[in-house]
């Protein structure tokens, strides 16, 4: 059972950054699909990036394009999101994600029923 740990969120003035991190407990963290999600209170849970299990294939959320980079660390079993330019309205609960499936070829990794495994999530909050 792959879990995940979050970590790096907290409270930072907009136009500020911050660097989450998730890390996986099993060495197959490397042939999954991982995407991070947010969630603000009141609202759905809404997709923020993604990247396939070789690191050669992002896909990012309009709101957030050209703000944010996922990337991730196989040998670290880590994934990461880097977040520049924050704005109030990226304060959230971010959660890491993994595919249902190992070496998963979606066509289309927004929806969060592709994802199987999550983490707990953490705090981020952007002041105005």
């Amino acid at each position: 059972q792959l879990q995940l740990v979050e970590s790096g969120g907290g409270l930072v003035q907009a136009g500020g950054s911050l660097r989450l991190s998730c890390t996986a407990s099993e060495r197959t963290f490397s042939s999954y699909l991982m995407a991070w999600f947010r969630q603000a209170p009141g609202k759905e849970r809404e997709f923020v990036a993604s990247i396939n299990w070789s690191g050669g294939k992002t896909v990012y959320a309009d709101s957030v394009k050209g703000r944010v980079t996922i990337s991730r660390d196989n040998a670290k079993n880590t994934v990461s999101l880097q977040m520049n330019s924050l704005k109030p309205e990226d304060t959230a609960v971010y959660y890491c994600a993994a595919d249902l499936n190992r070496y998963s070829k979606r066509d289309d990794p927004r929806p969060s029923r592709v994802y199987g495994y999550w983490g707990q999530g953490t705090q981020v909050t952007v002041s105005s």
